[in-house]
C-alpha cells in the first residue's frame, strides 16, 4: 500500500508553487503512486505539458485531491502540536496569545501568599526578642569584615552580595563563607545578589564563576525568544544555588520607553503587555526551580534618571501606570512572586511628597489595589535620591513606618538600632514589627530556608 500521507503533503507543496516546475513535480507524484497510469498518456518534454488523453479528467480530479491534502495536513499539524507543545514555535505561539493581564479595578482579592506557613512563622515569633526581630527585617549589604560577629550580635534577616564580594574568590570559597554564615545564624538567611544578566552581573562578571557574563533579556529574546530566557534563568539559579545563595532580584518589571533611558537596557524592551507575560513566566521559572525572586522598582521606573546619583521627579498620570506600568507587576503577582522591590522615585500622581520607597500612598496601592500579601522591599537606603526627604537617623524609621517588611541597607548596625529606639519610644508600634516579622519568617518556610 502506498504512503498516502507522504504522497499528499508532496502534492500540496506542489501545489503552493505557480510555476510550470511545479505542475511538473505534480504529475511524477500522480504517476509515482499510480494515480495516472500509461495509458492516460501523460508525459513531460523540456517544459511543456503534454497531455494526450484524458485531460478533463486530471481537471476534475485536481480540485478533490487538493482539498483531501488540506484536510489533512490540518489534522497532522493539531496531532503534532500535541506531541510537541515545548518547541521554539509553540513557546513563541503561546508567548503572543496568553490572556492579557487584567485592569487594576477589575483584580480580585488574592489570598494570602504564605498563608499556609503563618502558624509556624508566629511559633517562632514567640522566641524572638524585639532586637533579633527588628534584625530579620533587614536584607544587610554583606560587610567586608566581621560576618560571623554580625549576625551572632545583630541576626539580620539576610544579606544582599555585590560585585565586589566576588572579587578574590572561587566557587569553593564563596561555598563555604556563605555556609558558615548560615551555621552562625540562629534563624536561616536570605543571602541575595543582583544578577540579572547584561549589565547587571555581580556574580558572573569574575571567569571563576562563569567563562562568560549572563546575557540580558533582551539579548535573549533575540537569540531564542522566550524559551531562552527561561531556560538561562535555570541555569543561573542552578549556579547561584551551588554557592549558597537562594534569592536573585530580578525579574525587572520596568517599562521604559526609550532606548537612552536609565532603565531601558535591563528591561525586556518589549512594551507592558509583553513585558507582563516575560515578568510572569520569569517568576513561575523560578519558583520551580527554588530560587527567591523579586519583581523591581515598584510602581514602575519609566524612563527616569539614576536614583542612584539623583532625585528622580516622575510626574506622568496616575492612568498611564494603571494601563501600562502596573501590568507587569500584576502578572507577577498572579504568578506567586514572593517579593515586590520599591524604587526611590517620587511619583506625583501617587505621593508628591516623598519617594515611593517611603510612602505609605503607594505602597497601600500595592497592598490594596494589585492585592499584594508577599515581601516589600526597599531599594538601598544609601541611594542619593532617598537622601533629600530624610532626617538624620530617620530613614529606616520612615520605611517601617509606610509598609515596608524588608530594608536593604548599607548601615545595617546603626540603621537598626534607630528602629530599635523608635520602638522604645513609640515611634513605632511593636505590633507592625510583628506583622512584618511573621511574614518573613512565613516567607523563609515557603522557600524552605528555615
Amino acid at each position: 500500500m502506498k504512503d498516502t500521507t507522504h504522497f499528499m503533503v508532496e502534492l500540496y507543496l506542489s501545489f503552493m508553487g505557480t510555476t510550470y516546475n511545479s505542475i511538473f513535480a505534480t504529475l511524477r507524484y500522480l504517476k509515482k503512486y499510480g494515480i495516472l497510469v500509461e495509458k492516460g498518456k501523460y508525459f513531460l518534454e523540456g517544459e511543456e505539458l503534454m497531455v494526450k488523453r484524458k485531460k478533463g479528467i486530471l481537471i476534475l480530479m485536481l480540485p478533490a485531491v487538493f482539498l483531501g491534502v488540506i484536510a489533512v495536513l490540518l489534522v497532522s499539524q493539531a496531532k503534532a502540536k500535541k506531541e510537541t507543545p515545548n518547541t521554539l514555535l509553540e513557546q513563541e505561539k503561546i508567548e503572543e496569545v496568553l490572556e492579557e493581564p487584567k485592569s487594576v479595578k477589575q483584580e480580585e482579592q488574592s489570598e494570602d501568599l504564605f498563608e499556609a506557613y503563618y502558624e509556624q512563622a508566629e511559633e517562632l515569633l514567640q522566641t524572638m526578642t524585639l532586637e533579633e526581630k527588628i534584625g530579620q527585617m533587614f536584607l544587610a549589604r554583606f560587610p567586608e569584615n566581621e560576618v560571623i560577629e554580625e549576625i551572632q550580635n545583630h541576626h539580620p534577616g539576610g544579606y544582599l552580595l555585590f560585585g565586589r564580594d566576588f572579587k578574590e574568590e572561587t566557587k569553593e570559597s564563596i561555598k563555604q563563607k556563605l555556609e558558615q554564615c548560615q551555621q552562625a545564624s540562629k534563624i536561616k538567611l536570605i543571602l541575595g545578589v543582583d544578577e540579572e544578566g547584561g549589565t547587571v552581573t555581580r556574580v558572573s562578571s569574575y571567569p571563576a564563576f562563569r567563562s562568560s557574563e549572563f546575557q540580558s533579556p533582551q539579548e535573549l529574546w533575540q537569540k531564542g525568544k522566550l524559551p531562552a530566557i527561561l531556560q538561562d534563568s535555570t541555569e543561573k539559579t542552578k549556579l547561584l544555588k551551588s554557592l549558597g545563595l537562594n534569592m536573585n532580584l530580578t525579574p525587572v518589571a520596568d517599562v521604559p520607553t526609550q532606548e537612552d533611558s536609565f532603565m531601558y537596557a535591563r528591561s525586556y524592551g518589549r512594551g507592558a503587555e509583553k513585558t507582563a507575560i516575560y515578568v510572569a513566566k520569569l517568576t513561575q521559572r523560578m519558583n520551580q526551580d527554588g530560587m527567591i525572586s523579586a519583581m523591581k522598582h515598584f510602581p514602575g521606573y519609566g524612563d527616569n534618571v539614576d536614583t542612584h546619583k539623583e532625585m528622580a521627579i516622575d510626574t506622568r498620570p496616575y492612568e498611564t501606570f494603571e494601563k501600562t506600568d502596573f501590568l507587569p507587576f500584576m502578572s507577577g503577582i498572579e504568578a506567586k512572586g514572593p517579593c515586590v522591590l520599591m524604587s526611590h522615585n517620587v511619583v506625583t500622581s501617587m505621593d508628591a511628597e516623598k519617594p515611593a520607597s517611603l510612602s505609605a500612598k503607594v505602597h497601600h496601592i500595592l497592598r490594596e489595589e494589585l492585592n499584594f500579601s508577599g515581601i516589600i522591599l526597599t531599594d538601598d537606603l544609601a541611594m542619593e535620591a532617598v537622601s533629600g526627604y530624610v532626617q538624620s537617623g530617620d530613614a529606616a524609621v520612615q520605611a517601617v513606618l509606610v509598609g515596608n517588611d524588608m530594608i536593604i541597607s548599607s548601615d545595617f548596625v546603626g540603621q537598626k538600632q534607630e528602629v530599635l529606639d523608635a520602638v522604645k519610644q513609640g515611634k513605632i508600634k511593636e505590633e507592625q514589627i510583628n506583622q512584618a516579622v511573621k511574614r518573613i519568617l512565613a516567607w523563609k518556610h515557603a522557600y524552605q530556608i528555615i
